[in-house]
């Protein structure tokens, strides 16, 4: 295609933009935290910048940027688990940010979206491992789908924003800062299993709205709150993400899932030389009903002959959460996350509605301590996902019963070691090493398993 016909194009998506704002002039919407050009890109080791044909340049003048990165896992389950093997899996992403003013005239308004086009040779957690916790993000049925959708309106002065559209969950609420550089690092285990369809998360978006205050004269404090339609996939047999395969359901009747979020933040500044420091605290509430793990609706035990074993309702679902961010050691000059510095996570549900009633995850980072390797770094995470009470019970029952023959689930541990070592800016390579303790809570008797492999990621 000609540069003069890709122009065409750019513009008619432009006007696209322009015209698809018009009936949200009189919302009110803060350009996300995640989107926008990457600040390391192996575009600036090319030749012209990466841009030969000047099309970047020309759509960043016309207030459209985008970002392609993409993600490739060589993996091999070297021990345990249901069965040894390597493969291969990819993710493709196309970031596009379009500021409405600048294109279009429309003041403080933000059109953004995002897609993927995922590939693989196999699961490494489902397939080889046998767990329950995340191996390696990025893992999901092999497909092109569209991800996130939405338009962002600034007011206050820029100290709030609404959102409206297609959304993914974590990418704002329930996640650390510190935990993006770890392959394990993802939507917690106990949304991701109590929540319909696993949740609005990758790779999965759902429509919905959120609300977004940033208070204090830095912006230290910020308020987060969200509504989402509550099963992004909707009830079908099979993976959620098969039933929602393209990310083009847009659904809107299944009852609600709700977000509340605190942010507080200290020492985030690159002329600040205290101690960096996040907290943000938490919950979700789910307004659909969910079936008791252990009983049916008579008072009878699922697993007893006697049961009609149709389970117990539940009206709603929750969890609470907490997360911590905290710097260790700041090298003088090094910003908020240079140094040595420490994270975890920690959520609880009910339960008897859940598979998941507590889970912990966390890490530490070592972030530009390698001589003549500032941009290295390195660290070891862990994540515990405890199998609810009513989940033992029901397993315990079935022993009883004489219907199962191993233990009852009791939890599942995952510990990953990794090294990230940058290439050229906008390229890294990262070797990593996990080890999975009771996959599957033990409910199946997988043996432990070893997982090692590497992952790369070009950004451009």
């Amino acid at each position: 295609m000609t540069v003069r016909c890709w122009r065409i194009f750019w513009v008619a998506v432009l006007v696209m933009a322009g015209l698809a704002s018009a009936p949200a002039l009189a919302q009110n919407v803060s350009q996300a935290q995640n989107t926008g050009p990457s600040e390391a890109s192996i575009a600036s080791s090319l030749p012209h910048n990466g841009d030969p044909t000047g099309l970047r340049k020309w759509l960043e003048q016309r207030g459209a940027t985008f970002n392609v990165i993409y993600t490739n896992d060589v993996l091999s389950n070297l021990s345990g688990g249901i069965k040894r093997g390597t493969l291969d899996q990819g993710m493709v992403e196309l970031r596009v940010t379009t500021d409405l003013e600048q294109a279009a005239g429309f003041k403080d308004l933000t059109l953004y979206w995002n897609a993927f086009q995922i590939h693989n040779t196999g699961y490494i957690r489902r397939d080889y491992a046998g767990g329950t916790n995340t191996i390696a993000a990025i893992e999901a049925n092999a497909t092109t789908r569209l991800s996130e959708l939405w338009l962002e309106k600034k007011f206050l002065d820029g100290r709030a924003s609404v959102r409206i559209g297609q959304i993914a969950t974590d990418s704002e609420f329930f996640y650390s800062d510190l935990s993006t550089m770890f392959l394990q690092s993802d939507y917690p285990t106990i949304s991701a299993f109590n929540q319909p369809g696993g949740g609005p998360a990758y790779p999965l978006s759902t429509p919905g709205a959120r609300l977004r205050f940033d208070l204090g004269k830095d912006k230290g404090t910020t308020l987060l709150f969200a509504v989402f339609n509550g099963d992004p996939a909707g009830r079908c047999p099979g993976d959620p993400d098969t039933c929602n395969r393209y990310g083009l359901n847009f659904r809107v009747r299944d009852p609600a899932l709700l977000y509340g979020e605190a942010q507080f933040r200290s020492n985030q500044g690159k002329d600040d030389t205290g101690l960096a420091q996040s907290l943000k605290i938490g919950g979700w509430s789910h307004l659909g009903q969910f079936n008791d793990q252990r009983y049916d609706y008579n008072g009878v035990p699922l697993a007893s002959p006697a049961s009609n074993g149709v389970p117990a309702k539940h009206r709603g679902d929750l969890g609470i959460y907490g997360i911590v961010d905290q710097q260790l050691y700041r090298p003088k000059g090094g910003d908020a996350a240079s140094g040595i510095s420490v994270y975890t996570r920690v959520s609880l549900s009910p339960s008897d509605r859940n598979l998941v009633d507590a889970y912990i995850d966390g890490g530490i980072v070592f972030n530009g301590l390698v001589p003549k390797r500032p941009d290295d770094k390195f660290g070891a995470a862990f994540i515990y996902a405890r199998f609810s009470d009513s989940v033992r019970g029901f397993d315990q029952d079935r022993v009883n019963f004489g219907t199962l023959a191993t233990p009852p689930r009791d939890y599942e541990a995952n510990f990953e070691f990794t090294y990230v070592a940058q290439v050229v800016p906008g390229w890294i390579i990262q070797p990593v090493f996990t080890y999975i303790m009771h996959p599957s809570g033990l409910g199946i008797r997988y043996p432990d398993a070893k997982v090692a492999g590497v992952r790369s990621i070009w950004k451009y």
